[in-house]
């Protein structure tokens, strides 16, 4: 009889358990990311700039993963953002310069979300394809909602949404892009105060460049902390995976278009309290196209053949683990001619470029801002330091090899270094080898400069015209090859 009664029991308990596991798993999680618009991986307080103001970020990082070796695709805000909503490179999405859209037929992985039945919405910037709309069930996208700074609209999304659905919101800031629009948070950042980076020239207007640029990631970081919030009172934050990341470097010179640290390194800051326990920090190497696998990973839906990336959720759970040996980034036409490539090794950094004539002065914004016109006034002075004076250096180098170790901030190119010969000649040939499994190409007339090289946006004969687009004559929007991983 108590044997019977036990036995009982046990069965009563297995099935509750069976039950719960049940109820579990039809509760998939939420995924919310925010991504901004121009800021470097180390413009957050969390990721190593004492200056600038962002106590939301900072409280998601301090009960998350901060990880500090993420790498965009592209130093260029569509081209970087297609890559990430496909999950391929560049060349792959048939859209490898700025201002171009992936063929209609493509597929956004959040369309793969809303076809399991999750409510998708985007809110902000948009700046992609028109294959990107079907991905979504509300896009609010329209100035009159948005506002100037592509955040008006977050809250909203939050609280407007079904609630008998799981969701993904991809929540898109045009901050901190140039030029700086009106912000409640002007003056926040004293000029006085901040701590000029030794790339750029200490002098006033540069002074108050940064100051706008911070006040506008203080917009960012404010905005943030609205959703957050709204989550926590609609009790869903648990089960909610938060990501914030941006789509390039700032808008200053030595930054945006590059392909090293300054250009293609994202702040990635993961907030997920029902998967994280315990704030840390993962050194594993991860790029923008294992963002799609991994969130569809997590929801529980095969990825599709198109991605080139691959799911990090074994990261999530073990961040101390590795991942990728090798990310690959490249630069194409952004206002300027441009045809770089880089890889990034757990040690080491190699670019190529093909385009040794061009200098590297930025984007046209950053080539017209005050910041890059203090660089100007000081090399009409002759004041200029080595390493201020590198966005005017042309022609450039063809190969540069940067050693991680002792270098992190990539001053100083070893490609022609005897005692780096073995490292050059390793990553020259895994650089040459994704190039050829991805399909990747070299036009001989790629598009050619849309502005003269100083500021204020003057067109040159080539305005408008489009060269050959990277990859093309290869066809490699059809290749799906991952390259080298």
């Amino acid at each position: 009889m108590v044997r019977t009664y036990l036995q009982r029991s046990y069965l009563f308990q297995a099935i509750m358990g069976l039950l719960l596991c049940a109820f579990l798993k039809a509760a998939p999680p939420n995924f919310v990311i925010f991504i901004a618009d121009d800021i470097n991986f180390n413009d957050f307080g969390c990721t190593g700039n004492p200056d600038v103001q962002t106590p939301r970020i900072d409280a998601l990082a301090a009960a998350g993963i901060r990880f500090d070796n993420a790498y965009l695709t592209a130093s260029s805000c569509s081209v970087s953002r297609n890559s990430i909503m496909t999950g391929r490179y560049p060349h792959n999405t048939g859209a490898a310069e700025l201002h171009t859209q992936p063929p209609i037929n493509f597929i956004a992985f959040p369309q793969l979300l809303k076809e399991a039945g999750y409510y998708t919405a985007h809110s902000g910037k948009f700046h992609m394809g028109d294959y990107a709309n079907r991905a979504f069930d509300t896009i609010y996208r329209s100035m009159d909602d948005i506002g100037t700074s592509g955040m008006e609209t977050w809250a909203k999304t939050v609280l407007e949404r079904p609630k008998d659905k799981p969701f993904f919101f991809w929540l898109a800031a045009l901050d901190a892009h140039r030029a700086w629009g009106p912000n409640t948070f002007a003056g926040t950042h004293k000029p006085d105060t901040l701590s000029v980076p030794d790339i750029f020239v200490d002098a006033p207007d540069t002074r108050k460049d940064l100051a706008q640029y911070y006040d506008e990631i203080k917009r960012f970081d404010f905005h943030i902390g609205m959703v957050v919030e709204a989550l926590r009172n609609q009790g869903v934050l648990d089960n909610t995976f938060i990501l914030v990341m941006a789509d390039n470097g700032r808008p200053f010179p030595h930054s945006k278009t590059r392909v090293n640290d300054r250009g293609v390194k994202t702040p990635f800051i993961l907030h997920w309290p029902n998967e994280i326990k315990t704030a840390t920090v993962s050194s594993a190497l991860i790029s923008a196209i294992d963002l799609a696998p991994t969130i569809l990973d997590l929801a529980g839906i095969s990825p599709l053949e198109q991605f080139q990336g691959r799911s990090f959720q074994p990261i999530i759970a073990d961040p101390s683990a590795t991942f990728r040996t090798f990310a690959f980034a490249e630069q194409n036409w952004h206002d300027y001619e441009a045809h770089q490539r880089m890889v990034r090794h757990r040690d080491f950094l190699y670019i190529l470029n093909s385009r040794t004539e061009q200098p590297k002065l930025g984007p046209a914004d950053a080539v017209g801002s005050p910041t890059h016109a203090d660089l100007l006034a000081a090399r009409e002075r002759g004041t200029l330091t080595a390493i201020q004076a590198e966005v005017f250096v042309a022609p450039r180098p063809r190969e540069e090899l940067y050693d991680l170790a002792f270098d992190p901030e990539q001053r100083i190119n070893l490609a022609s270094h005897p005692d780096y010969h073995q490292e050059l000649q390793a990553l020259r040939a895994v650089l040459a080898a994704w190039q050829h499994q991805t399909a990747d190409t070299t036009p001989d007339t790629i598009t050619r400069d849309w502005y003269k090289p100083v500021p204020g946006y003057i067109q040159t004969e080539h305005h408008g015209i489009r060269g050959e687009m990277p990859g093309s004559a290869a066809s490699a929007h059809t290749v799906n090859h991952p390259g080298p991983f």
